[in-house]
Formats: structure tokens, sequence, C-alpha cells
């Protein structure tokens, strides 16, 4: 997490270090989400392209869906989704959890198991806690025409 913390930090500091036009009141900041769920396929076809759905919850109205932290290390994939938070100067941001669906798009090179790491926010002790998922690699789709025929 402290890596992502870092990343957040450096991509506000991107932004805000320039300000254009001082009569802008947009005060934001990035904020790392917990994923609720995630929708993966039983197995992978090496070549095609799936996409990967994450739902998450946005505690209010002043969250938007920002973007992904993918990280890649060999064959494990790490997932973790960021929000905008606009600041409530105006008192107008309507507490009303809601339950937001985002995807990414994921292509198959390789031909090896794929290990998904979704990040699920941090346990007491400020551990972060990760929905790991191994999704095999196939050649091709099952043909249920060359499978093996029982006969009596």
């Amino acid at each position: 997490m402290k890596r992502y913390a870092l990343f957040v930090f450096a991509f506000i500091s991107i932004f805000t270090s320039c300000n254009i036009d001082d009569n802008d009141n947009y005060d934001f900041y990035l904020e790392v989400v917990p994923i609720d769920s995630v929708e993966l396929p039983e197995y992978f076809v090496q070549g095609e392209i799936y996409e990967i759905n994450i739902t998450y919850t946005q505690p209010n109205s002043c969250y938007y869906f920002n973007d992904f932290i993918y990280e890649i290390d060999g064959q494990e994939r790490t997932v973790v989704v960021v929000n905008t938070v606009y600041a409530d100067v105006d008192n107008t941001c309507v507490y009303n959890p809601e339950e937001v669906t985002v995807h990414f798009n994921f292509s198959v090179t390789g031909n090896e198991t794929y290990v998904f790491k979704f990040y699920q926010g941090e346990d007491e002790e400020g551990e972060d806690q990760y929905y790991i998922v191994e999704v095999p690699v196939m050649d091709g789709r099952p043909d249920s025409r060359n499978q093996a025929q029982v006969k009596d």
C-alpha cells in the first residue's frame, strides 16, 4: 500500500503543482477504494481479450472513478481502484453509498496461470488485504466434438 500512496502523492503533485487559473475551486484528492467483487472467467484462452468487471462502493456523491493502478510482476497482476474525491466545500455531497461497476480489458499473452490480486482494503493492523484469484490459460476452447463418448 505504501507504493500506492507514493503513486497517488506523485499523481496529485503533478496535477496540483501547475495551476493555470487561480479562480478554479476544484479541490480534490485521489483515494484508493476497496474492491467488493470481481467477475473473471474460469479460464483464459491464449491470444484472446477479456473484459474484467470490478464492483466497488462509492461512499458519497463526491467520489468519481478515476483509474486503476495495475501492477505486473511476471504472471501476477495487482489491481487497485482509484477514485477522485472532490472537496465538499459547499456541503453538496450526498451520503448515499452506491455500488459502481467498472472494467478493464485483459489481453492473454502468456500460457501460464495468471494470479490476480484485487485490493480489498486494510485490516485492523494496517496490512493490505487482497482477493486472490488464479486463472489458468488454455491453448484453445474445449471442443465437445473431440471428447470421447461413452458407449453402453
